[in-house]
């Protein structure tokens, strides 16, 4: 097998765990970086969620709201949020249950990146007809 194949292989692969949990929000990211920098969005897809997601140890439920924990903790990633606020919706974490880790996020990383991660749910909450929460 030559190393252009192995690439494609790994691409392909992760192609598949990417539109599983993503849906179209990741499509979406790896298209608007073919032509700023094509290499970044193969390596997202073949090792990130290829190697990465696709491991086993954690359901994708539970990488999701690991995933939504780190992000909230580095702030300023409220478009990563968007997208995986989505991904851990499609792999079934409830409104409720996401709005819960980012009040629990907030003892850990302050109430300014809590906040806004709680408003960035609320955009893809009300996006996706999910409000209110109760």
């Amino acid at each position: 097998m030559t190393e252009t194949t192995e690439r494609q292989q790994r691409f392909d692969h992760g192609k598949k765990v990417l539109d599983a949990i993503d849906g179209a929000a990741g499509a979406n990211v790896i298209d608007a970086l073919d032509d700023v920098s094509p290499e970044l969005g193969h390596q997202v897809v073949a090792w990130g969620f290829g190697e990465i997601y696709s491991r086993p140890g954690l359901e994708p439920r539970d990488r999701q709201l690991v995933t939504l924990g780190m992000l909230t903790a580095l702030g300023g990633c409220e478009p990563q949020l968007d997208v995986h606020i989505n991904a851990a919706l499609n792999v079934g974490l409830a409104p409720q249950q996401i709005i819960e880790a980012f009040l629990h996020s907030a003892v850990y990383c302050g109430f300014p990146r809590a906040l806004n991660a709680t408003f960035t749910a609320k955009k893809v909450f009300t996006e996706r007809g999910l409000l209110p929460v109760a």
